[in-house]
C-alpha cells in the first residue's frame, strides 16, 4: 500500500462543495474518487483536509489517498488531470508515509477572501470574487480584525449549532487593497463551518461603519450568532494553503 498527498486547485462555481453527497455527483471529492478509481481499476477513497462549501474555490486544497502500490510518476498530474474537468486540477502529488491523513495531520490553514468594490462587477473576476459596490474603510476593518486574533471561542461565528468545540486560534488577518480590489487573508489553526465567511461579513460591516471593533469583541464574549455579521457569499472565498508539521 502507498499513501499519496495531493494538492488540488478547483473553481468551485458549479460544484456542490468538496464533500461527496448521495444526492448529487457534482462534488469535488466525488469526482476525484470516480476518476481515480476508473483509472486505477479499483475503488479508492480521497480524504480532504476539510470541507469547502458550494461555490467556494481552492488553490491549495490537500487530500490523502491510499493506492494498492507505487503509481507511475505522472499518474496523478498527467493521466488523472487529463480525465478531470477543466476546472479541477491536481497541482502536485507526493508519496508520503503510510498513515498520513490530510485532515487529521493538518496544523493550520490559510484562506483568502476577495472583494470587488467597483460599481459594476469586473468582467473577468465576477465568478471568483464578491461584488460589494461600497466604499470600505479598511483601517476600520483592521481595527475590528484585531479583536479576532488569538485563541477564542468562535461560537458566534459559525452556523453549525452542534460543534463539539468552537475554540480556534487565528494567527493573523491581513487586509490589503488596490483600486477597487480588497483582499482579506486569514491564517489560523482551523476554521469552523462558515467561520471565514461570517468574519468577512462582520469586517465588511465595520468597513461601512455599521459596527465598532467593540461589537466584535461583544460577539466573541456572548457567543451569540446574532451579534456577528452577515454570511458573505461563497464565490469570494479561496482555500489557499494547508500547513503540516
Amino acid at each position: 500500500m502507498r499513501t499519496y498527498k495531493l494538492t488540488i486547485a478547483y473553481d468551485g462555481t458549479r460544484y456542490q462543495g468538496w464533500q461527496r453527497q448521495a444526492n448529487t455527483n457534482q462534488t469535488i471529492q466525488g469526482i476525484l474518487e470516480r476518476v481515480i478509481s476508473e483509472a486505477a481499476g479499483y475503488p479508492v477513497g480521497v480524504d480532504g483536509s476539510g470541507r469547502t462549501d458550494a461555490g467556494v474555490h481552492a488553490e491549495g486544497q490537500t487530500a490523502s489517498i491510499v493506492m494498492s502500490g507505487l503509481m507511475p510518476e505522472d499518474f496523478f498530474t498527467g493521466e488523472i488531470n487529463r480525465r478531470l474537468p477543466g476546472d479541477i486540477r491536481i497541482r502536485e502529488a507526493q508519496l508520503v508515509r503510510n498513515g498520513f491523513h490530510a485532515r487529521k495531520n493538518a496544523s493550520g490553514k490559510v484562506y483568502e477572501y476577495r472583494i470587488d468594490t467597483g460599481e459594476k462587477p469586473d468582467v473577468f473576476q465576477r465568478r471568483c470574487c464578491c461584488h460589494f459596490p461600497h466604499g470600505l474603510d479598511t483601517d476600520a476593518m483592521r481595527e475590528a480584525a484585531k479583536m479576532l486574533k488569538g485563541t477564542h471561542e468562535f461560537a458566534a461565528f459559525t452556523d453549525k449549532k452542534d460543534e463539539k468545540s468552537t475554540k480556534r486560534t487565528i494567527y493573523d488577518i491581513i487586509i490589503s487593497g488596490q483600486g477597487s480590489s480588497v483582499t482579506i487573508r486569514y491564517e489560523g489553526s482551523g476554521f469552523l463551518y462558515h467561520m471565514v465567511r461570517i468574519i468577512t461579513g462582520t469586517l465588511l460591516e465595520a468597513g461601512l461603519h455599521r459596527r465598532t471593533p467593540e461589537s466584535v469583541g461583544e460577539a466573541l464574549r456572548t457567543k451569540d450568532r446574532r451579534q456577528a455579521g452577515f454570511l458573505a457569499p461563497a464565490r469570494g472565498l479561496f482555500l489557499k494553503e494547508v500547513y503540516y508539521n
